[in-house]
C-alpha cells in the first residue's frame, strides 16, 4: 500500500519551465500555502500584540503588520519555488507581460495602492485622526491598501480612495495635537451695559471645565448689528471629534443665558418699527358682501 501511494505521488503530471511536476508536488503546494498562511497570521498577531504592549500607536502597529505580511508571504512563495526546483528566471517574461497589462488596465488601483503606502509611511493621516474631507467629517478607522475607512460623526462609514487624500486638500484636526479654537456669538439688546455683558460672557467661559485657561478666553465686542449689540467669545479646548465641540458650545450658551437672566440682560431678537404716514381708516365689512 505504501509502495503504491509512493508511486502514485511520483507520477508525472505536466512539464513547465523545463521542470516536470509530479502529483506529490502539486498536492504539496496548497497544503504548504494553507499551513504557511496560518503560521504567518499567528506570528503577525503575536508580534502586533507585543508591539501594542510597548505603547506603540495604532498606525505604527498597522504599518508593521502590513510589512510583516508582505515579507513573510514573499518568503513563503520563494521557499515553495525552491522546493519545487522552479528557477525565478522562468517568471521573467511572465512578470513583464503582467506588468505591462497592469500598467494599462489598473492605473487607478496602482495609484491608490502606492498612495496607501505613502500614507502609512509618512503618516500625514493616522488611525484615530479626525479629518474633514470635502463636506464630510469623521474619524479614521483603518488605512487599507486601496482606500481609507472613515466613520463620520453621524455613524456612517466612508471609503475614500487613498489617492484622493494625497491629491486633495484634507483638514486633519488632530495631526499635531487636539487643541482647537472655537467661538460662540450672542447678541444683546441695545441699551445693555456692554462692559457687564463682556464680563458675564467671560465668566461663563472660564467656568467651563472643558475650556482651557491658557490661552484664556477672549471676548470681542464684534459689531453694532441691526437689532443687537453683537459679542463673540473665542476659547481653546481639547476636542477630538465634532460632537465634543458642539456639546461644549451648547453648555456655554446655557450658562450665558442663565447669567443674562440673573443680570436682567435681554438677548436680542429681530425687531422692526413700522411708521405710517397719513390716517389709518378701518372699514367695516358688510354682511353678505364678498371681499
Amino acid at each position: 500500500m505504501i509502495i503504491l501511494l509512493r508511486e502514485t505521488l511520483q507520477t508525472d503530471v505536466f512539464t513547465l519551465f523545463n521542470h516536470t511536476f509530479k502529483l506529490g508536488e502539486l498536492l504539496l503546494v496548497p497544503l504548504a500555502l494553507v499551513v504557511g498562511w496560518w503560521l504567518i497570521d499567528k506570528l503577525a498577531h503575536l508580534a502586533t500584540y507585543r508591539l501594542r504592549k510597548t505603547g506603540a500607536s495604532a498606525d505604527a502597529v498597522h504599518l508593521f503588520k502590513r510589512i510583516f505580511y508582505i515579507f513573510a508571504f514573499a518568503v513563503l512563495i520563494f521557499t515553495l519555488l525552491e522546493v519545487l526546483s522552479v528557477p525565478l528566471t522562468a517568471f521573467a517574461f511572465l512578470s513583464g507581460a503582467i506588468a505591462i497589462g497592469v500598467g494599462f488596465g489598473a492605473q487607478n488601483i496602482i495609484n491608490n495602492f502606492i498612495s496607501g503606502w505613502i500614507l502609512m509611511w509618512e503618516r500625514p493621516i493616522r488611525i484615530g485622526d479626525f479629518l474633514e474631507v470635502d463636506d464630510a467629517r469623521g474619524t479614521v478607522e483603518a488605512i487599507n491598501t486601496r482606500s481609507t475607512r472613515i466613520r463620520r460623526v453621524d455613524g456612517v462609514h466612508m471609503l475614500i480612495p487613498n489617492s484622493k487624500l494625497l491629491e486633495n486638500t484634507v483638514i486633519n484636526w488632530t495631526l499635531i495635537d487636539t487643541l482647537t479654537r472655537t467661538s460662540v456669538r450672542v447678541g444683546v439688546a441695545y441699551g445693555s451695559s456692554t462692559r457687564d455683558v463682556a464680563r458675564l460672557i467671560e465668566e461663563a467661559a472660564v467656568q467651563q471645565t472643558d475650556v482651557l485657561s491658557e490661552p484664556k478666553p477672549v471676548v470681542i465686542f464684534d459689531d453694532f448689528g441691526d437689532n443687537a449689540l453683537v459679542f463673540e467669545v473665542y476659547f481653546w479646548v481639547n476636542a477630538t471629534i465634532e460632537r465634543n465641540l458642539r456639546v461644549i458650545r451648547s453648555q456655554l450658551r446655557f450658562d450665558i443665558d442663565e447669567k443674562f437672566n440673573q443680570a436682567g440682560i435681554v438677548i436680542a431678537f429681530p425687531q422692526r418699527d413700522v411708521h405710517l404716514d397719513g390716517t389709518l381708516t378701518l372699514q367695516r365689512r358688510q354682511p353678505g358682501v364678498s371681499s
